[in-house]
């Protein structure tokens, strides 16, 4: 039996049990710098804990996942938040699990908008950065410091992922 999760647009409501969603949309903002700059305030919670931690800021560059999309492993990061922010104006999906006895749930599947950025909260299971149809690079905020900060899941059969 093929288990298939549907992929959703990605909305502030429907993610916020996994997470933030980092847009301009609906952001609370105001003028800065003389009025030339409009800054959109607060747009994710940043969460560093453990041995010497701090928050880095990182440039990935994906490359796109093979369709149909199958999902065989989720991670986790029990020290600190991770923030996934597109440098090009393309979507990307991003796939996270409720926690079920510390074990990854069935998963949900979004696909961003455009502009879009996610920001999973310490501890909350994530497939991994899958840009489509091409490369794509993002500036990634996350927790730096010692110890290991990555708990990886792998399903004993994986799901398959169907976009819109």
């Amino acid at each position: 039996m093929t288990r298939i999760v549907t992929a959703e647009p990605l909305t502030r409501e429907a993610f916020a049990p996994f997470g933030d969603v980092i847009e301009m949309d609906g952001a609370e903002h105001f003028p800065i710098n003389g009025g030339r700059c409009e800054r959109y305030h607060d747009l994710a919670r940043v969460e560093t804990t453990g041995p010497n931690a701090r928050v880095i800021v990182n440039l990935f560059r994906g490359q796109p996942y093979a369709t149909p999309l199958k999902v065989g492993m989720v991670e986790r990061h029990p020290f600190g938040s991770q923030a996934f922010i597109p440098l090009s104006p393309r979507p990307f999906l991003v796939v996270v699990c409720p926690d079920d006895g510390n074990r990854p749930g069935e998963p949900r599947a979004f696909l961003t908008r455009p502009g879009q950025g996610v920001n999973y909260p310490r501890g909350r299971w994530h497939g991994v950065l899958t840009p489509l149809n091409e490369p794509q690079d993002f500036v990634v905020v996350d927790r730096g410091g010692d110890g290991s900060n990555v708990e990886e899941f792998f399903f004993d059969e994986p799901w398959k992922v169907r976009l819109p």
